[in-house]
């Protein structure tokens, strides 16, 4: 198995499966870079999910941001005003999908929407949304197509800077994927503190018999000792007694 293949069989698992598998397949094909493939968000796993049982909603979606920007480009703004409804129309189609194949657990509609809007305007993003294999929100910052182009001075106008926004999001993309990894191995580590915590009460239990049984047996020791040490003394006169007849006095 090469590393595409690894990549797609991982990504078109559950969330909760993706470590795991992730392991062995490093293991099985001693390719240290799938160790590298991030595990992915609900919202990354629904919309590849979606792009696997769906092609038909997604080829429409990502052909609308195909000619979407091809009229951008060109300053047609005729071509993208009637682009405006088909593309409405797509992202609602496969939103409603998204929301299906999770289950409820998208817990930001808003991060839905940005990814289905920046799969529509920007190319790379429409390649990672086409793979299957997405594993995180996405989100674009430069200009969005409209139905009426900028003028040439408003293209030479640079974007807002929104470099503080995008460390922001790296950093809360990085803390959900670190809170992922780590709730991978919150039940393992539950259930060996189980396991653990009821080894304990077995000892516990098994010590308490122990210590019932040493006391009867101390219990018993201690008559035993006293009628062996009442015997002794029962010998030792019947012995003198002897002695005593033996001889006569």
């Amino acid at each position: 198995m090469n590393r595409e293949e690894a990549a797609d069989q991982l990504y078109a698992l559950p969330p909760s499966e993706f470590t795991a598998a992730r392991n062995r397949l490093v293991k099985e094909t001693g390719d240290k870079e799938i160790g590298k493939l991030r595990k992915p968000t609900v919202l990354a796993w629904a919309v590849n999910q979606v792009v696997r049982s769906h092609p038909a909603e997604i080829g429409e979606l990502l052909a609308v941001g195909e000619e979407m920007r091809a009229a951008w480009a060109s300053g047609d703004g005729d071509a993208l005003a009637a682009l405006g409804p088909r593309r409405a129309a797509a992202v609602a189609a496969v939103s409603r999908l998204v929301l299906k194949a999770a289950s409820g657990r998208v817990t930001s509609p808003a991060e839905l929407e940005q990814t289905l809007d920046a799969a529509v305007i920007d190319a790379d993003a429409a390649a990672q949304v086409r793979s299957g294999r997405l594993a995180g929100a996405l989100s674009y910052s430069g200009f969005v197509p409209t139905a009426a182009p900028p003028t040439s001075a408003a293209r030479r106008r640079p974007a807002p800077d929104l470099s503080a926004r995008a460390a922001a999001e790296a950093a809360v993309e990085a803390a959900r994927e670190r809170h992922a990894e780590w709730a991978d191995r919150l039940g393992p580590a539950v259930a060996e503190r189980d396991e653990a915590l009821e080894g304990v009460a077995e000892a516990e239990r098994a010590l308490t018999g122990a210590r019932r049984r040493a006391s009867a047996a101390e219990q018993r020791y201690e008559v035993v000792r006293k009628e062996e040490s009442k015997a002794r003394q029962a010998l030792t006169d019947a012995e003198h007694t002897l002695r005593r007849a033996s001889t006569g006095r």
